[in-house]
């Protein structure tokens, strides 16, 4: 099952992706506020979960505002791509030019690479690397429930920044084309923004894309 929260004043979407048994996994926590960290962490205690594990799609701030609560609250240190580590470790200073503040995420617990797949309780997941947004933009594609998590790659009709450290226009629309398009038609997309879409309908009806 796959749970989403839309957290901190950058309205980004948490997701808690969740196995029969209660194993939980995190992905992106951006809960900033103690009102937002009692929302999530009393959905997983109501809930029965069990949260074994986080994931990040990138490190950008506002999807790793809560990195330190998880690891206070539930021992857990991120999983992510290599190339964003830069991203994760300037949390703490860049905060401030958003008009937030953050404290420092705890060291990643280990790095995830294109092709990567995590076995636990739950739903096999495939790491797919889909770099443009960041250089260590990660999609977490689930197979079983015809689901992948996209972060800031793609959105309902658009797509991911481009401005920011380390990203690149040409190397996102790369990326959209070449690993999230080739899914399946009817594979739901969950963003790290906005409402969740599918293959099919941002292949038809996506702007970014159909003038490439």
């Amino acid at each position: 099952m796959i749970k989403s929260f839309t957290f901190n004043p950058f309205q980004e979407n948490t997701y808690l992706l969740s196995a029969p048994n209660g194993t939980t996994i995190l992905i992106d926590p951006g809960c900033y506020t103690p009102e937002e960290e009692k929302i999530l962490s009393d959905y997983i205690q109501s809930h029965g979960l069990r949260p074994v594990m986080l994931l990040l799609t990138h490190a950008h701030l506002d999807h790793i505002l809560g990195n330190q609560w998880v690891f206070q609250t539930y021992g857990l240190r991120p999983r992510m791509h290599s190339l964003d580590l830069p991203d994760l470790h300037r949390l703490e200073a860049y905060a401030p030019l958003f008009g937030v503040q953050a404290k420092a995420s705890p060291e990643p617990e280990n790095f995830l690479a294109d092709g990567d797949h995590i076995h636990w309780d739950g739903p096999e997941i495939q790491i797919i690397q889909a770099p443009g947004h960041s250089p260590g933009s990660l999609c977490f594609y689930i197979p079983e429930l015809s689901s992948v998590i996209s972060g800031d790659v793609l959105f309902e009709g658009s797509i991911g920044r481009t401005d920011l450290p380390g990203g690149d226009y040409s190397t996102l629309i790369h990326s959209i084309h070449h690993v999230l398009m080739p899914l399946p038609d009817h594979t739901i997309v969950y963003s790290g923004h906005g409402a969740a879409t599918t293959i099919a309908q941002e292949r038809d009806n996506n702007p970014f894309l159909r003038i490439h």
